[in-house]
């Protein structure tokens, strides 16, 4: 399915738009689906857990605080969800091992990369509501990215 999220804000004023703070690190550089949210900081063992999951297209959303002092997500996290069949990732934080996610099939949207790994407690929440960057993220909702930016939705809008 193929979209532009500067149509489906013309189209859609209602829906959510992120601010642009964040740059593409995965190998696709447009994604969408169904949003699944955590909630975390500076501890990656529920970003693993959950993409161990079945992604079934959706998209991981992650409140990791706008943290800039250690990354969340890097090769090893990405092929796991690219196994599982997860389209994509939000992070409200950093990832590492850019130069080899930039070449991997996901869409890997972040604030910056750090080459700090995170610590591993196991802290954290899924399947919460998150705001952050201006935009809220509902799990369930839809979230459509693309260069151009980062649109969400409560329902789908494009077909």
């Amino acid at each position: 399915m193929s979209f532009a999220t500067t149509d489906l804000s013309d189209e859609h004023p209602e829906a959510d738009v992120a601010e642009p703070v964040f740059s593409d690190f995965g190998g696709r550089d447009s994604f969408h689906g169904p949003i699944e949210t955590i909630k975390v900081f500076e501890d990656n063992v529920l970003v693993k857990a959950t993409l161990q999951t079945p992604g079934e297209g959706r998209v991981l959303v992650v409140d990791a605080g706008g943290s800039l002092r250690c990354a969340l997500v890097g090769d090893v996290l990405a092929q796991i969800a690219i196994d599982n069949e997860w389209t994509g990732i939000v992070m409200f934080g950093c990832v590492r091992d850019t130069a080899v996610t930039r070449t991997m099939p996901i869409g890997i949207k972040a604030l910056a990369a750090h080459p700090k790994r995170s610590e591993k407690h196991g802290a954290g929440q899924r399947g919460l509501e998150v705001v952050f960057a201006g935009a809220r993220f509902h799990p369930g909702g839809w979230l459509y990215a693309d260069t151009d930016g980062i649109l969400t939705s409560p329902v789908p809008i494009h077909t």
